[in-house]
């Protein structure tokens, strides 16, 4: 039987079942070698370097690069503007959006989490906002039918009530007085 040549991590097929990737746990990170040793050890046979075995995935990779951009001082400067613009443009379309119907509190969010990035502030009133609306989430998944129901409801009269405002006194436009006038005339 030929011996088949190391991939280029040092493990022939036989070691990975697929040639050249190791294999991951559910998070994505690599597991450990059968002998209890990580793979890409300090050992001399793997040949992988310490760069070779960074974590991959999109959350590292922008880590990595708000970090070397907060290397430089000019960079951190420029970062913390950019970051600081781009929150407010997000939170303050998600304002002028929360009296319409759609997610404008979800954009506010958003925007507060484009800020997370930056200050800590933020990242305060993030978690913050995270925890209330995780315990207002449970409470209201633990209530019976008819009190979600009635949840709901009350959601969507406040949705109405602040959308008819917001057409009457921004727009000029009253649907009730138009509805009433339509059924009057019909």
């Amino acid at each position: 039987m030929p011996i088949k040549p190391p991939d280029r991590d040092g493990r022939t097929m036989s070691d990975a079942g697929r040639a050249g990737r190791p294999s991951r746990t559910a998070r994505g990170r690599p597991r450990p070698a059968a002998n209890g040793r990580a793979r890409g050890g300090g050992g001399s046979r793997s040949g992988r370097t310490a760069l070779a075995a960074r974590p991959a995935g999109w959350r590292w990779r922008l880590r990595t690069t708000l970090d070397l951009i907060r290397a430089n001082p000019t960079g951190r400067v420029a970062l913390k503007i950019f970051i600081a613009v781009a929150g407010a443009l997000v939170v303050t379309v998600g304002i002028a959006l929360i009296p319409l119907p759609g997610p404008g509190w979800l954009i506010v969010i958003a925007g507060l989490a484009i800020w997370a990035v930056e200050f800590h502030w933020a990242r305060r009133l993030l978690g913050f906002t995270r925890r209330h609306v995780h315990a207002w989430t449970r409470w209201a998944t633990t209530r019976s039918l008819p009190v979600r129901f009635l949840l709901g409801s009350v959601g969507l009269v406040f949705v109405a009530v602040v959308l008819w405002l917001s057409l009457k006194y921004s727009l000029g436009i009253d649907l009730v007085a138009q509805l009433l006038h339509y059924l009057a005339t019909t």
